[in-house]
């Protein structure tokens, strides 16, 4: 009995030190399972922190936008769609093994994803909103809410369309990348929208908006 009692001391601190190892394991790993057969891409973000944590962020935010949609009218539709949309996005990122710096489009990748994702399902409280008026044309205008994510994002409202973008680089003022060649870039009180691609309108902040 005097000798059992060693060993069953010794196990049960194997035991304890093994939870605090799992929960580190669990912190510095991504959300899905690097043990299965994977790209180049999800190597690189198996082994490097930063893009672990964005990814356990990204999948946190992902289930957020889904938990969102469970009150809509076709629930089950939206669901769907934003899962295939989702899965589009895993495409797009693993093919940043073909990128010159595969670290920073992996990374980009997941802040715009992000981003998007905030400002379509109003997932946080925008930082600051304003209306616009384009073309001289008080029938003309979209609404604009902007994100304080870590890629600043916005989303635009004009008519029944909603479209979110994210900030992307410029000489001057804040453009914004839409989807299907759309942008939005501000200087000042003044924007240019572009929309749909290739059609510019010229549009200011409406007075005592943002």
């Amino acid at each position: 009995m005097t000798c059992a009692r060693p060993a069953a001391l010794a196990l049960a601190a194997i035991l304890t030190l093994s939870v605090p190892d799992a929960e580190a394991a669990e912190r510095t790993s991504p959300a899905f399972d690097c043990g299965r057969s994977i790209g180049k891409v999800e190597e690189l973000i198996c082994r490097d922190p930063g893009l672990a944590a964005l990814d356990r962020r990204l999948t946190a935010r992902f289930a957020a936008a889904v938990k969102s949609l469970r009150s809509a009218p076709d629930a089950k539709a939206a669901v769907k769609a934003v899962r295939s949309e989702q899965r589009g996005w895993i495409s797009g990122r693993n093919e940043c093994w073909k990128a010159d710096n595969m670290r920073a489009c992996a990374e980009n990748a997941y802040l715009a994803r992000e981003g998007a994702l905030v400002a379509t399902y109003l997932l946080d409280t925008p930082v600051s909103e304003a209306a616009f008026v384009c073309n001289a044309n008080p029938a003309d205008a979209f609404d604009a809410a902007f994100f304080g994510t870590a890629l600043p994002s916005v989303r635009v409202e004009r008519g029944d369309t909603v479209m979110a973008g994210t900030l992307v680089p410029t000489a001057s003022g804040a453009r914004y990348a839409l989807p299907f060649g759309r942008s939005l870039w501000l200087k000042g009180d003044e924007a240019v929208l572009v929309w749909p691609e290739g059609q510019e309108h010229v549009c200011r902040r409406a007075p005592g908006s943002g």
